[in-house]
């Protein structure tokens, strides 16, 4: 005010000069007395006159902090410069009139923008003092930086504390997309369907099979293989008091063995096969299936199955074992002399050609069926109780010393093994007693009779349907009931 009042005084022009001097008290009247002065953004060209001093800030509103995270309001109507700085509480939105900054202050803040004339005061307002608000670059303004006009921006810029994060582009990179699957046959032949993978299977098989028929036959017709298989005729020397004919326990114990191993290898594949068991099992805390001292285990209902009839069977066969030598049969099915072996290389060339041995099993075994016998008797059988049981629950799970010397992946690798065994020695043994004389051999086997009538050939029908009833009632629906008598049975 007191420049505006000693502005006359000094005024000795002409008209024009008056007018102009007028006008100049008019704006710093306006302004408060002093020239406005624009803050140059750090690193940005000086844009003002070296000749002239830099006046002092006008009045005006003072720069509002932003919170962090909201949006910039610069597109906001200024307001005038005599109203009172607005605290926003936080966490409530701001209203549009008290968010939005001055003209004079959004220019201050944004960086590289042209310098913004003072917003004219209200009329009769009285300008406010101005307060200096130091900026410098740990305190930048919330709002995002940006290059002047014509000036190339920064090659690096640290953000501010309230400086909101950029917002992560919407798409997904390529390289975490999965790739679109590719329809069969656009990268490579459809794999072959099963029947025609068996097809080609039992192709090489009957290929293999006649290869060797017809070298064991071209082999017949040398000289000095004749010699051999009239010297070793195939019968292997046995002791002198072996009984003849076969008594009618060994019958009962064909049709048991025969009834048991069928079921005992279905639901050995069952359990190497099946994902989700119908049902679970729990023994009773030291009983039977869990010895003291044992954890009851929880295992499949197959699994249960399959123990069940391993006890059954490995009670048939100690049955079979007594039997054998308490009646001195085990003296055909067990070697006594070297001659086994070179007898039993006569017998399998015999067989390969076609030309079979004239053999009678209810008085002598050949030597290829007494090898056959003991190994079924005294190697794959006690093979396949000593690894089950130490994949059953039986297995002592606290012995540290002899999990150790026997681990399970021993019993693993011999119990499929001996498995399969079993099945390729029962297929050979059911196709050697059709194709050598059924009905004699079915009467040996079944009837203990040395004749060649129906008898044995009734029994082993009315086994096979033992053995199809046996199928259908151990499967789940039946086998739940008796399983909860030994156990707890659960989902």
């Amino acid at each position: 005010m007191a420049a505006a009042s000693m502005a006359p005084a000094q005024n000795t022009g002409t008209p024009a000069d008056d007018t102009t001097n007028a006008d100049s008290e008019a704006a710093a009247a306006n302004s408060g007395g002093a020239a406005p002065v624009r803050k140059q953004r750090m690193g940005a060209a000086d844009t003002s006159a070296p000749a002239e001093p830099a006046p002092a800030e006008p009045a005006s509103a003072p720069v509002r902090k932003q919170r962090m995270g909201a949006a910039p309001a610069a597109s906001q109507p200024s307001a005038p410069a005599s109203s009172p700085p607005v605290r926003q509480r936080m966490g409530k939105p701001a209203s549009p009139a008290s968010a939005a900054p001055t003209a004079a202050g959004t220019a201050a803040n944004e960086a590289g923008a042209a310098t913004a004339a003072p917003a004219a005061p209200a009329p009769g307002a009285v300008p406010a003092a101005p307060r200096q608000v130091p900026v410098t670059p740990a305190q930048s303004p919330a709002q995002p930086t940006q290059a002047p006009a014509g000036q190339a921006p920064p090659e690096s810029t640290v953000p501010t504390a309230n400086t909101p994060a950029p917002a992560a582009p919407a798409s997904i990179s390529p390289s975490k997309t999965s790739p679109a699957p590719t329809p069969p046959g656009s990268t490579g032949s459809a794999p072959r369907p099963v029947w025609k993978r068996r097809a080609l299977a039992a192709a090489v098989v009957v290929l293999v099979a006649v290869a060797i028929v017809l070298a064991a036959r071209w082999l017949r017709t040398l000289d000095p293989v004749q010699e051999f298989l009239a010297a070793y005729p195939g019968e292997a020397s046995q002791p002198s008091d072996t009984p003849v004919g076969l008594p009618a326990w060994l019958g009962w114990q064909h049709f048991l063995n025969f009834f048991f191993l069928v079921l005992i290898v279905r639901s050995g594949l069952q359990v190497r096969t099946e994902r989700k068991p119908a049902a679970y099992w729990t023994a009773k805390k030291d009983s039977f299936f869990s010895p003291k001292g044992n954890t009851p285990r929880k295992v499949s209902l197959t699994q249960w199955l399959h123990q069940s009839l391993d006890v059954l069977w490995v009670a048939n066969g100690l049955v079979f074992m007594v039997l054998l030598f308490a009646t001195g049969q085990w003296k055909r099915i067990v070697p006594t002399s070297w001659d086994v072996f070179p007898n039993m290389a006569s017998t399998a060339l015999q067989y390969a050609s076609l030309d079979w041995p004239t053999e009678n099993g209810w008085v002598h075994y050949n030597a290829l069926q007494l090898v056959a016998y003991f190994s079924i008797v005294f190697i794959a059988a006690p093979l396949a109780i000593l690894s089950g049981i130490r994949m059953s629950t039986w297995w002592p799970q606290q012995a540290e010393r002899l999990n150790k010397a026997y681990p399970v992946e021993w019993a693993r690798a011999v119990h499929v093994p001996v498995m399969v065994y079993f099945v390729a020695f029962t297929v050979v043994h059911v196709f050697l007693v059709f194709f050598t004389g059924a009905l004699r051999n079915l009467n040996h086997m079944f009837a203990a009779r040395d004749t060649a009538d129906w008898w044995g050939l009734g029994i082993f029908v009315l086994s096979l349907l033992a053995v199809a009833a046996g199928w259908f009632l151990t499967k789940p629906l039946f086998m739940t009931a008796v399983a909860g008598r030994m156990g707890r049975v659960g989902k």
